[in-house]
């Protein structure tokens, strides 16, 4: 018999009395708790790089990666036509839209209802039948809970009497005008039932137009967790005040005209700075600063891109000043080379890089003093604190950081998968690289990760003192660009040198040692040791850095142990990827990896039953059918009968007594 410290288990034993109180609720629990480590494993959707491409966003998650797709060809295999299975799905993806559509074009609506609610409840019995009763009834809506519970565990095969009660049910769903809704709702449980956890690896914000509806949409997500990628982090700068953040978020949005989630999503209120642009900028061409157009935004007329032009450049100069009084409040970041408009000969109109002088392609700077350069005018100053109280009294763009803060962290590990955004600081031998943190403090690897999230968090804090809080905030602008954040990771962030000099070899943003070592298998298990993942099968998930399809890049490294999910969601780089993302689908059987072509619409997908074309790569198969036995959850729920049994074996020998049972 197992022996057991009861003595040193006894207050908590007596607290887990109070849940457990007698030994048949403890038996009944172990019971459940066994069987549940039996059933397989939920399926994991791994996307990462979002930037704001919402449509193509919303319908990666309505269509899972295509599981939903794969359970209905394995459902109904050669029963349906292809197009049939293309109409069910996109009826499963958007059923309101679909339902229209349906009813405008079908004659006899009530056979159509009558076969199709029978094919949307065989496909729900599939993708719930890997999860409990009780966890299948939480996720239904009220409405319906009962006549879908029902549905669901009644199986007509065989049974006359079964098939006769379903078929009333489904005649009366319809006949009481009911029909309609009922689809709706159980499409929305087909997707809820499709992913059981969804983990977001970075970079939500900037380049599309939609981050606000992502959020809105990830508000009301079932079960979620996120990575804080680089422009993530940018946004909660920008939200905890960091004037240099709040620019770069505006300059990012003016470089791809994309202006929607700033004054729609945040009600951000940008007609200060048109004023301030159009009048300091207004003999100004702005040649540079005129937006690129390929990031999703709406065709703007001529007299929209001059003033976008000249608002980009305002915010633009603004941008660097800003920076440039952090890296000089701030020496231990070694960020000082970077205080650019001090290195510029204002006369010979050149600038001075790494000891050599290159050409602007202006020189048109109304507001610079050169014996201050980066000091800010009077009316930049009084611009800045109207954009910076725009920010700070955005309720929506508050409450969407405290999601992000609520769901996120630095990395996370998760059944044997390290997850991150972008790197982990390496030395030139692939050796953990100590960086600053807080003055006078450096980490490495883990520690560097967790400390960096603490700080991220106490910005946000009341308790913290002003000082902490001042830092914090600080801190941001570092995580964004500097050479070292875990979220960067390159020698350099050359916006200004994009902008003002055409030799490209100082545009070149040197990839830190991470990116140049991650193919290395003896490098990534250092990696994987160091933050303390176990298991055969460990991998690292990250993003960050678009894969170049087209060029030949594989987003699997390191032989298998490395995955790569930033295929290039946003619209400004299919062209340089050749594709339009990747996610990944971790299931009962294993890894797969889903490559995906350009999304067209949602309008598309319901009128033709287009889906994203996607290329399934296996990457990892299990010899066996993994269960929640073999995840984190199997661990926790070990740990949970091994308490109950440690109960019941106080309770049978007398060490603690049941308690009664109110009646």
């Amino acid at each position: 018999m197992k022996k057991y410290n009861i003595e040193k288990d006894i207050r908590y034993l007596q607290l887990l009395s109070n849940s457990f109180p007698t030994i048949a609720d403890a038996s009944t629990e172990i019971i459940n708790l066994q069987a549940i480590m039996n059933l397989p494993k939920g399926t994991e959707h791994f996307l990462a790089d979002i930037h704001g491409e919402y449509e193509a966003f919303q319908h990666v998650l309505k269509n899972a990666s295509g599981n939903i797709k794969r359970k209905v060809n394995e459902l109904f295999g050669n029963t349906l036509r292809e197009q049939e299975k293309r109409e069910l799905c996109s009826l499963i993806y958007y059923p309101e839209q679909k339902l229209e559509l349906v009813k405008e074009n079908e004659t006899d609506i009530k056979d159509w209802y009558h076969i199709t609610l029978h094919q949307l409840v065989a496909v729900c019995r599939t993708v719930s039948s890997k999860y409990t009763r009780s966890k299948v009834r939480k996720s239904l809506p009220t409405e319906f809970s009962y006549i879908i519970q029902e549905l669901l565990h009644e199986h007509t095969e065989n049974n006359s009497n079964k098939t006769a009660y379903v078929n009333v049910i489904i005649d009366t769903i319809i006949s009481t005008g009911r029909a309609d809704d009922f689809i709706i709702a159980i499409c929305n449980v087909i997707q809820r039932l499709a992913i059981d956890q969804l983990h977001i690896l970075g970079d939500i914000y900037d380049r599309g137009p939609g981050a606000h509806i992502i959020m809105d949409t990830m508000a009301h997500y079932h079960s979620w967790d996120i990575q804080w990628g680089n422009h993530d982090i940018l946004w909660m700068g920008a939200c905890a005040g960091n004037n240099a953040c709040i620019c770069n978020v505006i300059r990012l949005s003016l470089r791809y005209a994309n202006l929607t989630t700033l004054e729609e999503g945040y009600g951000i209120n940008l007609v200060p700075l048109a004023t301030f642009a159009m009048e300091v900028y207004k003999d100004d061409p702005c040649e540079e600063f005129m937006p690129r157009l390929s990031g999703g935004a709406k065709k703007v007329d001529e007299k929209t891109m001059r003033l976008t032009a000249q608002m980009h450049k305002a915010i633009a100069v603004i941008q660097f000043k800003e920076e440039a009084q952090l890296y000089e409040a701030h020496p231990e970041w070694n960020m000082q080379d970077r205080e650019l408009f001090k290195h510029i000969d204002y006369e010979k109109q050149t600038i001075r890089i790494d000891g050599k002088d290159y050409p602007l392609t202006s020189c048109h700077f109304p507001t610079i003093d050169s014996k201050h350069p980066c000091q800010l005018t009077f009316e930049e100053k009084m611009l800045m604190g109207k954009l910076h109280h725009s920010f700070h009294v955005s309720e929506k763009l508050n409450k969407h950081i405290r999601l992000l803060l609520q769901h996120g962290g630095m990395y996370a590990v998760r059944n044997g998968n390290l997850l991150f955004h972008a790197a982990i600081p390496l030395d030139e031998k692939g050796k953990l690289k100590d960086v600053i943190v807080t003055l006078g403090k450096c980490y490495k690897g883990k520690e560097l990760f967790q400390n960096i999230g603490m700080l991220i968090r106490s910005a946000f804090q009341d308790d913290s003192t002003p000082e902490e809080r001042k830092y914090a905030i600080d801190y941001f602008l570092y995580l964004w660009c500097g050479p070292n954040s875990p979220l960067f990771d390159k020698s350099k962030m050359a916006t200004f040198e994009r902008y003002f000099i055409v030799d490209k070899a100082t545009h070149k943003e040197e990839k830190g040692n991470y990116f140049l070592l991650r193919d290395d298998e003896a490098i990534v298990d250092y990696i994987l040791d160091a933050f303390d993942v176990k298991g055969d099968n460990r991998h690292i998930i990250n993003g960050h850095v678009p894969v170049h399809v087209a060029n030949g890049e594989n987003p699997i490294k390191a032989n298998g142990k490395l995955m790569v999910i930033d295929g290039g969601f946003s619209q400004a780089y299919h062209k340089e990827t050749g594709i339009a993302g990747y996610t990944l689908v971790f299931h009962s059987r294993g890894f797969q990896l889903v490559q995906h072509e350009p999304f067209t619409s949602a309008t598309d997908a319901v009128l033709r039953g287009t889906d994203i074309k996607s290329t399934i790569q296996i990457v990892e198969m299990s010899s066996h059918r993994m269960l929640v036995a073999d995840t984190d959850k199997g661990v926790e729920l070990k740990k949970q009968i091994a308490d109950l049994e440690e109960l019941l074996y106080a309770y049978r020998h007398g060490i603690i007594s049941e308690q009664e049972q109110k009646k």
